[in-house]
């Protein structure tokens, strides 16, 4: 069987159709000895190679429901109120006479058939009232369903017995039941013929090698059935890490080998630890309930530090600086907050270790009352990391974040210059996306000495703050931060799993 590879259901379909050139599903079952399932799956095939063709036809078959039963025994409401009367009829006299709802169903169509009116309650025949197509269409179904003693949809209705919209009326009445049924006709080809003129032979064949089928040997000398290495498997998910939580351990993993120390913190930090002791001022924006979540209740302000964070804040203390001026509140300091940053955390563990060196890092949550959109959330995650020693200089901190950015992927990094309340020089690192552009992705700089000062802390601090979300977001080629969040079970499925994420 040159340039045909042929399992034993597709023979035996073959010569089935060979015997009978066109065939219905049930003449193929019966002369192939295989179920309805294998024959119609072997057809198919057959179909494939241009064998044999598979014709379809569809087809609508009807019966009468329960209520169309009852009504062709006894009429259509309308027939029957149009029988009891024989002139002007009071709507009353027929809800005594019939049910109120048979009344109401009557009146509806006794006007659309334009067979009565009504006026000012009184039912006025308007004349003719022949039987309809609808009724000869209910009695036809009737006596044939009485006939065949079955009243299930087995009877069709062409269209010279049935008009569509007459159909259509019976079926929203529920007077009507349809099942839609399809129909196979099997035709063996000119090709399918020529195959079967030179011999088919069906012989022993094996579907699946078994363990025992090797050890005893009878794997030899047997016909084995085709494996079509073409035809797409069923997908196969296996359990998987979240794309996200990988790039977070991704990040994670390069500070680690950098020789960084991980270190975690509270989620809730009183506004000292938060604000002030970053040399944050008190009437500052992102303080405002708009930034940040402010909670009811509160954590006393640190007695050592207190009064060197407030001359910092005041008159800038010893550091030279004239700090923000005003009046410092340890009140306000004492508030508790949702940390709105991850370097609450790196600051209170500086002033707890405030002799270097220190090489740590913290990847974790922080929160800020953010409206929710493609580009925001009110949580996110932030990589937070500070070095300390003597000697430590700017120069120092851009080659550690260009390192980082190196390793994550990002083969352009530049620094823009940058403003903020706690480092002096500050930058914005940023990396460039083929089709975006330059994209920023954080802050960094050195703590100035108004953060320092008032913990004891004399060596350089390099400290910054990256967006992950961010990064994640240019890495898995997503639109909308909220992808990130959401229960997808196809995208993590799809979601390729290694260094390329």
């Amino acid at each position: 069987m040159a340039n045909y590879d042929l399992t034993n259901n597709e023979k035996k379909v073959l010569l089935a159709l060979n015997e009978l050139d066109t065939a219905e599903l049930k003449d193929v079952v019966e002369i192939s000895d295989l179920n309805a399932d294998a024959s119609m799956q072997a057809a198919f095939l057959l179909e494939e190679k241009g064998l044999c063709q598979v014709i379809e036809s569809s087809f609508e078959l009807y019966g009468l429901s329960c209520e169309g039963k009852q009504y062709a025994e006894a009429g259509l409401p309308e027939r029957q109120i149009m029988d009891s009367i024989d002139g002007p009829t009071p709507l009353e006299n027929l809800r005594e006479l019939f049910s109120p709802q048979l009344v109401g169903i009557a009146t509806g169509w006794l006007i659309k058939k334009k067979w009565a009116k009504i006026d000012d309650g009184i039912l006025i025949p308007l004349g003719d009232a022949s039987k309809g197509e609808d009724e000869k269409v209910l009695g036809g179904l009737y006596e044939n369903s009485l006939e065949n003693d079955t009243f299930d949809p087995v009877f069709e209705l062409p269209e010279e017995v049935a008009s569509k919209a007459t159909v259509q009326d019976l079926l929203k009445r529920k007077l009507l039941e349809k099942d839609e049924y399809t129909t196979r006709k099997i035709v063996i080809t000119k090709d399918g013929k020529a195959l079967a003129a030179e011999g088919i032979f069906i012989t022993e064949e094996i579907a699946q090698i078994t363990p025992e089928l090797l050890k005893s040997g009878d794997w030899e000398g047997k016909t084995y059935r085709p494996y079509k290495v073409q035809k797409p498997v069923k997908p196969l998910y296996g359990a998987k890490i979240h794309p996200y939580q990988r790039m977070i351990d991704e990040m994670r993993q390069i500070f680690l080998e950098m020789g960084f120390t991980e270190i975690k913190g509270n989620i809730v930090q009183s506004s000292f630890w938060n604000f002030d002791a970053l040399f944050q001022p008190q009437d500052h924006p992102a303080r405002e309930m708009q930034d940040t979540f402010h909670l009811g209740d509160r954590t006393p302000v640190p007695e050592e530090f207190v009064d060197k964070v407030r001359a910092c804040h005041e008159t800038g203390g010893n550091t030279g600086s004239t700090g923000w001026g005003g009046k410092w509140s340890a009140d306000i300091s004492e508030k508790n907050v949702l940390r709105t940053h991850t370097t609450s955390v790196t600051i209170k563990y500086l002033a707890d270790n405030p002799k270097g060196p220190i090489k740590v890092f913290s990847i974790d949550r922080a929160y800020r009352r953010e409206t929710i959109d493609p580009t925001h959330t009110p949580e996110f995650e932030q990589l937070e990391g500070i070095i300390m020693d003597e000697g430590m200089s700017f120069s120092n901190l851009l080659g550690c974040l260009k390192e980082f950015y190196h390793r994550m992927g990002f083969s352009e990094v530049r620094f823009r210059p940058g403003y903020f309340p706690y480092t002096e020089p500050s930058v914005e690192p940023e990396v460039y996306i083929e089709g975006m552009g330059w994209v920023e992705l954080g802050g960094a700089g050195v703590f100035r000495k108004e953060v320092t000062e008032p913990f004891g802390i004399t060596q350089p601090v390099l400290a910054w703050g990256l967006g992950v979300s961010r990064v994640a977001m240019l890495k898995l080629g997503l639109k909308d931060l909220r992808e990130l969040y959401q229960s997808d079970i196809d995208w993590l499925r799809k979601s390729e799993v290694g260094n390329g994420l």
